[in-house]
């Protein structure tokens, strides 16, 4: 709550006296009451690759809950989040076993989030939960006798939506957008109680913007998979929508490009950014477009940091005006930090911005990747509202490049992601490729929130999410 809005606040108790003072103080502290959820699975229009992996499906986890306050109202809230198990638990077990584990998962946390009794505001909801999720992720690995744990990335993406729900009914309870619950009015407790001693006396609302930014730029996903001209394509989808990176670009009058990469061929990485450079470049010039960038993802497949090296050494040599366009990199090495510390950014990150993705699991592995030479960080919906805002909070005070990435998210959660992208100062552009992989999947909700589902001049109408919580009320 901004200064005003708290002077505002504070006025209006003091004109109705004490009890209401004490009413309000009742619905800060909530409970969750119940919790329900729900799957719904989606067949991909085209492949994605990442992580060496090729995904053609997608599995939505939805969940309800209903909270209520000391004062005894109440408020439904809504969440949903892709599983992503190829993406948060990349394994050498079937896609069927690790999707199988983390539903087992889900029902879990369903029924510790119910049961757990805890109150207080969402975010100390989260915090207080987030171990027993951990350890029921342990004892679904042991119960069902897994060869390997649950990494802790994909407890945080099957969490995600449970956290989500709960933020929402929240900021419903009080008929206010999320982001305006993040100040001393609603929340007991400082940043030091969640990060560092040096936030003390300082709140998520210092970190958040009250209201979205009007409009972002939407960041286009050119997988490896993915035709970039039409010699590319060996049988045309013919649904509708584009095929070819050209098409796409004039489709959604592009101006931001992610470009994934492989990691494990070096010459197939320099190549696939020059020519998607060089195709970019003849569209833009005939729209009439001077200005645009790309992001490059590795998704961790580096070997080592030798081979960003070379590999922006080369796009440089060959494409200056191409390596200028690059806005940042992806954590291009390993995802576990601690065994992997000689992989240090600092040289990479004097000529672009190194962003942790992958690693970013909590605070530890946001001041390790620091020491070790990351300079930017992405923060994500499916990891959760509560970690995303408080890793914005930690990332801005550290002045790190901040990104919002997608986990090929839509419907509910890609106004989620969206949302939280668009209420965190620094973030420049939304990542969202939903509509290129599972269109299907956000039928229902481009009626409703048309700016933010039908992209024509590259950008995104975020100025849309306005409703009260996360803003995404099922259509």
């Amino acid at each position: 709550m901004s200064g005003t809005s708290r002077r505002e606040f504070l006025r209006v108790a003091g004109a109705i006296g004490a009890p209401f003072i004490l009413r309000a103080a009742d619905a800060r502290r909530i409970r969750v009451e119940s919790i329900r959820f729900d799957y719904e699975d989606y067949r991909y229009r085209t492949p994605i690759k990442f992580g060496g992996q090729v995904l053609d499906r997608v599995t939505l986890l939805n969940v309800h809950c209903v909270v209520r306050a000391a004062n005894g109202k109440t408020a439904r809230g809504f969440g949903s989040m892709p599983m992503g198990n190829i993406w948060a638990w990349p394994s050498k077990l079937p896609y069927e076993t690790t999707l199988g584990a983390m539903k087992e998962l889900a029902s879990r946390i369903a029924k510790i989030t119910e049961g757990s009794g805890e109150t207080g505001h969402p975010v100390d909801i989260n915090v207080a939960l987030e171990p027993a999720y951990l350890k029921a992720a342990e004892e679904v690995a042991r119960d069902l006798k897994l060869p390997e744990p649950i990494p802790k990335l994909a407890t945080l993406v099957v969490a995600s939506p449970f956290d989500a729900a709960i933020h929402d009914a929240y900021g419903k309870l009080h008929g206010l957008s999320c982001y305006r619950t993040y100040g001393p009015s609603f929340m007991e407790h400082d940043l030091a109680r969640y990060l560092l001693p040096e936030f003390k006396g300082e709140y998520l609302e210092k970190y958040v913007l009250l209201d979205p930014k009007p409009r972002m730029p939407l960041y286009h996903l050119v997988g490896a998979l993915d035709p970039i001209t039409d010699e590319d394509i060996v049988h045309r989808i013919n649904d509708g929508l584009p095929e070819t990176l050209p098409e796409w670009i004039r489709y959604n009058g592009l101006t931001h490009i992610k470009i994934k990469l492989n990691g494990d061929d070096l010459k197939w990485d320099v190549e696939r950014v020059l020519r998607i450079d060089r195709v970019t470049e003849e569209t833009q010039k005939q729209r009439g477009v001077k200005t645009w960038y790309y992001s490059a993802d590795f998704n961790e497949r580096c070997p080592n940091v030798d081979y960003l090296l070379e590999f922006l050494r080369r796009v440089k040599e060959k494409a200056p005006r191409g390596f200028e366009r690059i806005q940042y990199i992806e954590q291009p090495t390993a995802r576990d930090l601690k065994a992997n510390r000689h992989n240090v950014m600092h040289e990479a990150a004097k000529l672009r911005p190194i962003v942790i993705d992958e690693s970013l699991t909590d605070l530890e592995n946001l001041l390790l990747a620091r020491e070790m030479g990351y300079t930017g960080a992405a923060l994500k919906a499916c990891k959760g509202q509560t970690q995303a805002v408080l890793m914005a909070a930690a990332a801005q005070k550290f002045k790190m490049f901040l990104c919002v990435q997608d986990l090929t998210c839509p419907g509910a959660s890609l106004i989620h992601s969206a949302g939280l992208a668009a209420h965190i100062p620094g973030v420049a552009a939304i990542e969202a490729n939903a509509r290129q992989y599972v269109p299907a999947a956000n039928k229902g909700w481009e009626d409703k929130f048309p700016g933010i589902f039908r992209i024509k001049d590259g950008m995104m109408r975020t100025g849309e999410i306005r409703g009260p919580g996360l803003g995404a009320v099922p259509p």
